[in-house]
């Protein structure tokens, strides 16, 4: 079955985007071992090759080893990851999503304290 542009990328795929945007452009051997050896190198390669199928990556041909980069940034891909699921868990809603999601989770007081810089931000820009 082909895979779309759209999807989202699985757990594996973001383990190696996290390496990417931390690193820049990376061979799949620098992947592999900046996620500590623990995946093997074929299976490094192989999900690189999938996720250049998906536009997840690009892939810089022109030298060896080839260079793979994040096509997207990593706020980009949050963005598109909270949009998907709030319109299939929460029909849309980002404010139950963040309802929800504030609801679940053990928040620090610094976390809250962004939280709140945040909203008088966002409630500055809707005035």
């Amino acid at each position: 079955m082909a895979r779309k542009k759209s999807d989202n990328p699985t757990d594996g795929e973001l383990e190696i985007l996290q390496v990417l945007w931390d690193r820049g452009a990376s061979s799949a051997g620098d992947v592999q071992q900046a996620l500590g050896g623990a995946t093997g190198y074929t299976t490094v390669l192989k999900l690189l090759q999938i996720m250049l199928e998906k536009g997840i990556v690009t892939r810089d041909d022109s030298r060896r080893p080839h260079l793979y980069e994040a096509s997207d940034t990593r706020k980009r891909t949050r963005s598109k990851f909270v949009t998907s699921m709030a319109r299939k868990l929460f029909g849309g809603s980002t404010a139950d999503l963040a309802m929800h999601a504030l609801s679940e989770e053990n928040i620090t007081p610094g976390e809250l304290q962004e939280i709140r810089d945040l909203i008088d931000q966002l409630e500055k820009k809707a005035k």
